[in-house]
């Protein structure tokens, strides 16, 4: 169920008409979890946070998050690889460290070793439901939440037994099975587990993909009222990571299943276990729960190649707890009083190889065919420490006003333990890498928020929000600088690594929230700015990066969501963005992009779907996915066209043939629109990543 403070998609992801009429008596009472670690009321909340329901995930059968989270107003998601994807939430298309992935409320990786792509560490094809919060929630979870965050919600063990399976297959040698299964409540709780087997031989020539993942739930409530929620998630992922490469325009439009990088690949291990602990006391609430996790990764970077060939090893560790007091006083103003400590230590390491590879071709049409590992060119233990303290309080003083305060304390570092002597180390014939000896960094900050909701009416509610954001530098960004050419220029680069400081943001954010008898509809306006904003500066002639804090970024835009009931059985969504993303301040050595566009910014973002619900037990849906033109690099210079944009259809249909078993099939790209998922300048000529042309997909549920 997508949820924007509108009911839309999920009501028919339920069989009955009952499902909509409850949806539209109570989309203002939606509950969530995401705005202050507590189940509270969305109407109640001054954020901009979409949910997607636990039916939509199911009927959505997403093989990428792309194929999900786009239902959000504001939100869009580019394929990379496999699983693998670029996010922009109120941000253009990045990379960057600016996302903060839960599950549960738990983040899935330490601050200090974010990744990307991390959203394939959760299952979500399997989630009971995803909660997406747009703009900074520093002042609640720290680090990391300047563009938005995503929370998983795992699904709850069933009352009864029972096993459930879901087989898909489709073009280009996909195959994917899921099972789970419940054992039903009983003396020692109840239990769920699930299992994903995915196998794709990919669209584009060698660019295979295998995911395995398991997870577990186990729900018990003791005698003497103690909650206890465990989760086990464990995954393998084993991609060729070519299916993002870039190509030269002709190759793009003529020959898009050609692959530059058939060398890179990537295999990731990822491993979560927690227990929740909630014990009620009186108005109170104490809750405790410890964690561990382990992340591990080998990588043959293929966006790399062209200018920095390496293969690496990073792996790391967590171990922590998040300590929190919930106190309710309902006879004063219905204040409540929310308090916590969270505590993450997460020691890691690095080893990383300069390969030397085997090329054919030229510029930005370089193949790269083979390789050899060669020098060791960096190798070292680093410790990520973060001691975090927050306080929330929340009042009516009036009966239809809410007021919320929030501020919260992060004390941060890191460890290094750095295995290789010397300022730098030569990787190859002109290429060195900067060694920063063994050292402690510290940061500290200091994120407050405040935010008010006002019920105009049982319909109707406005809401306006100040919220802060910051994000610390990664380990990688800190210990591992770009490649030099000379030994001087590398220690140079190394030491303005270390020096990197924190992105901050601050976002003002106002809002409207109605529904009405068939319709729905959520209203956000937003002005988020980045302040030291941290970026790769990238020469397009050489490829060659160098991260820097360079300045002032802009985000402002306008967002809504909105839902139609035409008929007992017909219903029209959208999510719909308009945002413009500035260089505000930005002074680079070689130029001013102050006034110009980011680029990898579309201004407008849209999905429309428009769905069906027969009584016979037959749904269907049409979806229009909406990309707007953007700029390929940092100029805006008229020498280089923009990226068009696309427009995508899709088409998603489901039969209940049975009470316990359903058939579905899904179209993706109708038209086979040739498209790009992402596009760049690259050694000075514009490449495009060809996206999936016409994919189809079809297959059971059945339930036991």
């Amino acid at each position: 169920m997508v949820i924007d403070a509108v009911a839309i998609e999920a009501v028919f992801a339920q069989e009955a008409a009952q499902s909509v009429d409850a949806a539209r008596r109570n989309v203002l009472d939606t509950v969530i979890v995401s705005a202050s670690r507590e189940r509270e009321l969305l109407s109640e909340t001054p954020a901009s946070i979409g949910v997607i329901g636990e039916a939509a995930v199911r009927r959505a059968g997403a093989t990428h998050p792309q194929q999900i989270l786009s239902q959000v107003p504001g939100v869009a998601v580019s394929v990379t690889n496999g699983e693998g994807h670029t996010t922009a939430i109120r941000q253009p298309f990045t990379t960057s460290p600016l996302y903060l992935f839960l599950e549960d409320g738990l983040p899935i990786r330490a601050t200090g070793f974010f990744n990307h792509n991390a959203l394939y560490e959760l299952d979500l094809p399997m989630a009971g439901g995803i909660e997406v919060t747009r703009g900074p929630g520093s002042a609640l979870y720290g680090s990391d939440a300047v563009g938005g965050i995503v929370n998983m919600l795992t699904r709850a063990p069933a009352p009864m037994a029972g096993l459930g399976g879901s087989l898909d297959a489709g073009s280009h040698g996909w195959r994917r099975l899921m099972l789970e299964a419940d054992t039903g409540e009983g003396a020692w709780g109840s239990l769920r587990g699930g299992a994903n087997l995915t196998r794709s031989d990919g669209w584009r020539h060698y660019t295979g993909y295998e995911r395995k993942s398991v997870d577990l739930r186990w729900d018990l409530t003791t005698r003497s009222g103690v909650h206890l929620k465990t989760l086990l998630a464990a995954g393998h992922i084993d991609q060729d990571t070519g299916a993002n490469s870039p190509l030269i325009y002709n190759d793009y439009r003529n020959d898009p299943t050609r692959n530059n990088f058939p060398i890179a690949y990537r295999k990731v291990e990822a491993l979560r276990l927690s227990m929740a602990i909630e014990k009620e006391l009186g108005n109170g609430l104490l809750s405790i729960t410890p964690y561990v996790r382990d992340n591990r990764m080998e990588l043959l970077a293929s966006f790399s190649l062209s200018y920095d060939p390496t293969l690496y090893e990073t792996a790391n560790r967590s171990y922590g707890a998040l300590f929190k007091w919930r106190q309710d006083f309902p006879a004063f103003m219905r204040a409540r009083l929310i308090g916590g400590l969270d505590v993450d230590i997460s020691p890691g390491e690095r080893k990383e190889n300069r390969l030397d590879v085997i090329a054919t071709g030229s510029g930005a049409s370089r193949v790269f065919s083979d390789y050899r590992v060669g020098a060791r060119i960096y190798d070292y233990d680093v410790t990520f420490r973060a001691y975090s303290p927050y306080l929330q309080g929340e009042i009516s003083p009036l009966e239809r006003l809410r007021v919320t305060l929030g501020i919260r304390y992060d004390a941060l570092s890191y460890d290094l333990d750095n295995k290789l002597a010397g300022t730098s180390v030569q990787g190859a014939a002109t290429s060195f890498y900067g060694q920063t000896p063994d050292t402690t960094v510290d940061y500290d900050h200091v994120s407050p928020k405040i935010g008010a909701t006002y019920a105009l009416s049982d319909r109707m509610s406005i809401y306006a929000s100040y919220n802060t954001g910051f994000r610390v530098p990664s380990e990688s960004q800190l210990f591992r600088p770009s490649v030099a050419a000379n030994a001087a220029d590398a220690a140079a680069r190394a030491l303005l690594a270390m020096n990197l400081k924190p992105i901050t943001a601050t976002q003002f954010e106002i809002g409207w929230r109605g529904k009405f008898d068939r319709w729905s509809l959520d209203l956000t306006a937003f002005d988020l700015v980045k302040r030291d904003d941290l970026v790769s500066q990238r020469d397009i002639a050489t490829n060659l990066t160098t991260n820097v804090n360079a300045g002032k970024t802009s985000h402002r835009g306008l967002e809504a969501g909105m839902g139609v009931e035409l008929s007992p059985s017909v219903r029209l969504d959208s999510a719909l963005s308009y945002a413009r993303h500035e260089y505000r301040n930005w002074v680079t050595a070689a130029a001013d992009f102050s006034g110009n566009d980011i680029e990898a910014a579309p201004r407008v973002l849209g999905n429309t779907r428009l769905s069906w619900n027969s009584a016979a037990g037959v749904d269907m849906q049409l979806e229009w996915i909406h990309v707007d033109d953007y700029w390929l690099e940092a100029s805006n210079a008229s020498s280089f066209p923009k990226y068009g944009g696309h427009d995508l259809f899709n088409v998603r249909a489901h039969w209940q043939a049975t009470p316990s078993v359903a058939l579905f099939g899904r179209i993706y790209n109708i038209a086979d629109t040739r498209y790009a998922d992402s596009a760049q300048i690259s050694s000075g000529t514009p490449v495009y990543s060809p996206g999936l042309p016409r994919t189809y997909f079809a297959g059971v549920d059945v339930l036991w």
